[in-house]
């Protein structure tokens, strides 16, 4: 893409820049199909005025606004380039990147380019990578550091991602087996009261982490991992008194772990392994007066080394756009009314262990 410098008109205090979009490069894969594409940028700076000749794009407006839109076809071309197509999602999500770059909200430190252009692994046809700069981060911690905690709302990738690092690790030879663990306390029902056989009482506990395995593998091969002890997948009692060597160890749902588990849990590490434990806070199931280990841990391990606290938040939501929304009336509604999870907070919560947009 070839751009002309910025024009400034003073009295009107305006700015122009015009992009061309190489012949290579079909216009739909630039515009959306019907202008899709066009429209999501025309809606995030409605002050601008943008038209379109041939391979031309020109834009109009104030020099802030004309700059950021200049930096959104830039990224797309750096993004087209690469062979993977743009969407209406990812021209939203490269928009709010820069934008909160611009205003202070982030380092800047990556571009949407890099972020949207991260292959963590392909299977089946699709490639799997992150959708937002703090789920880039999220993956690069994993690559950094030992244990990970990834803390934030639902639908923000936590468990997939964790498990799409799980799978690399195990293909590139990085471990030799991927152990994948919940506590089994959702939806207030002890084990002891369902109906069935010991495995069909945990199935249902474990089934979101089976689902997320059959996006990422072979299905017909999952029985045959399992069956050779290099997939597991078991509820967290049964860590006890193990140690855990040369394994990639995902702790999900780690909100509903009493401190007692959480301890346990960590304290499983063993040589050449790697721990990611995920969580929502705001979702905690465990019955009343219990604290959640994943609170009380933020406090206990925060600054400790090899040990990194990914936050993400609604901004980082990854499913129907009105998920992030519900997200974020919760959380005001927590916030106004002095409650959590729609409840009385619980007594005795250490400081320092709220939840962070955007950390």
């Amino acid at each position: 893409m070839t751009q002309t410098p910025t024009a400034h008109t003073p009295a009107q205090e305006q700015a122009r820049a015009r992009f061309t979009v190489p012949a290579q490069h079909p216009m739909v894969t630039v515009l959306g199909s019907g202008d899709s594409l066009l429209r999501v940028i025309e809606k995030a700076f409605p002050a601008a005025d943008i038209h379109v000749r041939g391979n031309e794009i020109n834009a109009t407006g104030d020099p802030a606004d004309v700059a950021l839109v200049q930096r959104v076809f830039d990224q797309m071309m750096l993004v087209l380039r690469t062979g993977q197509p743009m969407t209406e999602d990812a021209v939203e999500r490269s928009i709010a990147m820069l934008k909160a770059s611009v205003n202070g909200e982030s380092d800047g430190q990556e571009t949407p380019a890099e972020v949207l252009t991260q292959n963590i692994l392909s299977s089946r046809g699709r490639t799997i990578r992150p959708k937002t700069l703090n789920q880039k981060r999220y993956v690069d911690a994993i690559d950094k550091h030992t244990i990970v905690f990834g803390i934030g709302p639902a639908g923000t990738g936590k468990t997939y991602l964790a498990m799409a690092k799980a799978v690399q690790a195990l293909q590139s030879k990085q471990v030799t087996r991927i152990i994948l663990t919940r506590p089994a306390v959702e939806a207030g029902e002890r084990l002891g009261f369902l109906p069935g056989t010991l495995y069909e009482k945990i199935d249902p506990y474990l089934r979101p982490l089976y689902d997320a395995l059959h996006d990422m593998l072979d299905p017909d091969s999952i029985p045959r991992l399992m069956a050779a002890g290099t997939i597991e997948v078991a509820p967290l009692a049964y860590m006890r008194g193990r140690t855990l060597n040369d394994a990639f160890i995902i702790l999900d749902e780690a909100q509903n772990t009493s401190p007692e588990q959480m301890k346990m849990f960590l304290t499983r590490l063993g040589f050449d392994s790697k721990i990611v434990i995920t969580g929502d806070v705001t979702q905690v199931d465990l019955p009343g007066g219990t604290q959640s280990g994943l609170r009380q841990v933020q406090s206990i391990l925060d600054g400790v080394d090899d040990v990194h606290f990914a936050r993400l938040s609604s901004q980082d939501v990854v499913r129907h756009k009105l998920v992030g929304r519900i997200v974020d009336a919760y959380e005001k509604y927590d916030s106004t009314h002095g409650t959590e999870n729609g409840g009385h907070k619980s007594h005795g919560k250490p400081s320092g262990t709220t939840r962070s947009k955007g950390k």
